[in-house]
């Protein structure tokens, strides 16, 4: 496939997923717009493996977010009034590996290297999107920097079915990331399991020191910690 037809089908599928999005309530019109941008983007500017895992990504995370969500929306807790996600959402998940797949560009990264520090960005992602969605209904939920009981949604906030289930789902997104991006299973795959599972703990830090404080917004903790989490897996594997 030429780099002409793939960059025509990966703009072309991306504008059919984000108005599938809008239409089903995932997301709102300017999100969808951004989702678009995002995923087209990813597609020209970075390769057909790289656009594949941004699309399971997108999709799982909109099936996370409708798992038992009319008891998120019950007690507040829902993105929007039905669960749609604005442009904000996505730029914050949506610009990191926009960022790797523009350096990549600019500046021709080893292919190991690159699949490390993307795949890094979708699992800190992918780790707070499923702490977020489901870990919100464990009632018991403990400040990171005190541990002591706080309200669920709580910047900040962790809980034990959260962080079980964030860290199986970063385990989950390595390793379907690494098949996508490789096409075989190798124990490399650990270092993005490892940034993601880094990242979220590094959100949720965020959250109490910066975010609660009015530093920073909840958009900007989750892409700062997704690239902080692609330099992390970069490191560790630049040093191994």
């Amino acid at each position: 496939m030429d780099a002409l037809t793939t960059a025509m089908l990966a703009a072309a599928l991306s504008a059919l997923m984000s108005y599938i999005a809008y239409k089903t309530g995932c997301l709102t019109r300017d999100g969808a717009a951004a989702s678009f941008l995002v995923g087209a983007f990813t597609g020209i500017a970075g390769s057909v493996s790289a656009f594949v895992l941004l699309t399971i990504f997108t999709v799982s995370g909109f099936v996370a977010t409708r798992i038992g969500f009319a008891k998120k929306k019950k007690a507040g807790l829902q993105e929007g009034n039905d669960g749609e996600r604005n442009w904000k959402n996505v730029a914050g998940v949506g610009i990191p590996p926009c960022i790797i797949v523009a350096l990549n560009a600019l500046f021709p990264m080893e292919p190991l290297l690159f699949d490390v520090m993307f795949i890094s960005t979708m699992t800190v992602a992918g780790a707070d999107t499923i702490a977020s969605e489901i870990g919100v209904k464990d009632p018991k939920a403990y400040l990171i920097t005190t541990f002591k009981r706080v309200p669920p949604g709580t910047n900040g906030g962790v809980s034990l079915i959260g962080t079980a289930v964030s860290t199986i789902a970063a385990l989950g997104i390595a390793i379907i990331g690494w098949l996508v991006m490789t096409g075989a299973a190798d124990p490399l795959l650990l270092i993005p399991f490892v940034a993601g599972v880094v990242g979220n703990l590094l959100d949720s830090l965020f959250g109490t020191l910066l975010e609660d404080r009015g530093y920073i917004s909840k958009y900007f903790n989750n892409g700062l910690t997704a690239v902080l989490g692609a330099v992390f897996g970069a490191g560790i594997y630049i040093a191994s």
